[in-house]
């Protein structure tokens, strides 16, 4: 059924970006809901934040021609569904990646239940440390160990040690959190706006809304690289920087990396700042998906780079947020859901905690953000725009909605690029827009470009 306007989460946002809320009837909105079948309204969630980026980018295509409001957004359920459950349906030369570690997962303690995330190997060697096991302990030694233990108490010492591990509470448990009790009432997408500036002088013709934008993507792991490939998708020149020193998956890069470039860059070499520099004073956004104060040593926390590059965008997305005692801490998707309660109202059976149907934290936080980028963008701000995964959850929490019945799956909405390690089929945008390409630009392979804008 096909309904007009946004929902819930999609007014909040767009009002606390400054927008006319008469823009979003310009939307309409199908209910993907029966492919992504939850107890809460994940379907409702999906829609609003890709019907905010569509929107943006529609009124951006519009300042830019010069032609009052925007074209109508048209979505697709099938669509949105297929492109957060991205990592179902990706194939590298045929084959789909083993996306979990064996160590990530939710494990039985001695008085309730944990989740770890140990797909990157420093977070596994952390989690192996802090258990005292061996280094090449397998998933039942890890399993007995966890047994012996409290979930809090792992909990707090997994902080200290740079372990991911979080015990898994009920949404009451979480409310009371002095965390959860720090985000309430906080903006879903905060905008601290600094200056409002001229109409942006575009660059390029290259016919795309945001052609000529430059953007420096510092993210990692779902969240931001979806954001950075919606504004590559609108046409932005996207750099995505990695440090030498952190492991990336390569098949990881390929699900969120369609039309951007990928460079390493060493941060800790005065070569490798004074390059960061270069790329700072051409740059119109950056974007950076670390914990809140890790990149602030390379001059990269937000005010430091407003003050020192007025008329810069910067967006920020994180586990936590900025505010409260967790905001220095680890984080992804899946724990947050384990800590907020959603896990345990996903139960299948009551006991077992259970998931969402998508890591839909992570690619609604991703459309929301760019969202209030392109927003700030064309509005000419100088501006921080950001949000966290958790404060999405206690958003999420506050609208339950009638569990729905899962709908025959309709066959995935993909394309497949020719790579020289082969075939690479990834799911199609979830979005289109006016005048705008129905298909994603190829992915470049991770690592494989020089850090210099085009």
């Amino acid at each position: 059924m096909l309904a007009s306007g946004v929902g819930r989460f999609g007014r909040r946002a767009w009002l606390e970006l400054g927008l006319a809320e008469e823009l979003l009837e310009a939307v309409g909105r199908p209910d993907p809901s029966p492919y992504l079948p939850s107890r809460l309204a994940v379907g409702e969630l999906a829609c609003d934040s890709v019907a905010l980026s569509a929107l943006a980018l529609n009124l951006a295509a519009a300042d830019r021609a010069g032609t009052g409001g925007p074209e109508p957004v048209a979505l697709d359920g099938v669509r949105v569904a297929t492109s957060f459950q991205s990592e179902r349906h990706l194939r590298v030369d045929g084959e789909r990646p083993d996306v979990w570690s064996p160590l990530s997962g939710f494990f039985k303690t001695a008085d309730g239940w944990v989740r770890t995330h140990a797909n990157y190997p420093h977070h596994g060697r952390a989690l192996r440390a802090l258990l005292g096991a061996s280094d090449t302990a397998a998933k039942d030694d890890v399993a007995r160990l966890i047994a012996e233990r409290g979930a809090k108490e792992l909990e707090d010492k997994a902080a200290e040690a740079g372990a991911i591990v979080f015990a898994v509470r009920s949404a009451q448990e979480w409310r009371e959190h002095p965390h959860a009790r720090a985000l309430a009432g906080t903006p879903l997408v905060r905008a601290r706006i600094r200056a409002e500036g001229p109409p942006r002088p575009w660059r390029g013709d290259g016919g795309l809304p945001l052609s000529g934008v430059r953007v420096l993507d510092l993210t990692r792991v779902i969240a931001g690289p979806v954001a950075t490939r919606d504004l590559a998708f609108a046409g932005a020149d996207v750099l995505r920087l990695d440090s030498p020193h952190l492991p990336e998956f390569p098949w990881q890069h390929l699900d969120t990396g369609h039309g951007k470039r990928s460079a390493l860059l060493d941060l800790r070499s005065r070569a490798g700042r004074a390059a960061l520099d270069d790329l700072l004073k051409r740059a119109d956004a950056v974007v950076t998906g670390y914990r809140p104060g890790a990149l602030a040593p390379y001059g990269l926390a937000p005010d430091d780079l407003l003050d020192r590059f007025p008329g810069l965008v910067v967006g920020t997305v994180s586990a936590w947020g900025d505010t409260g005692p967790w905001a220095g801490r680890r984080g992804f998707d899946s724990i947050v859901q384990a800590v907020s309660g959603i896990a345990l109202i996903e139960s299948p059976d009551g006991v077992t905690p259970g998931a969402l149907p998508a890591q839909a934290l992570d690619h609604a936080a991703g459309h929301l953000l760019a969202a209030a980028l392109t927003t700030s963008l064309t509005r000419s701000r100088t501006a921080h725009v950001s949000l966290s995964l958790a404060r999405l959850a206690l958003e999420l929490l506050a609208h339950p909605a009638q569990p729905t019945t899962p709908a025959t799956q309709p066959p995935p909405t993909t394309q497949t690029f020719p790579l020289a390690s082969g075939p690479l089929t990834t799911p199609l945008p979830a979005f289109t827009y006016a005048h705008g390409p129905s298909t994603h630009p190829s992915p470049a392979p991770w690592s494989t470009a020089t850090p210099t804008w085009l």
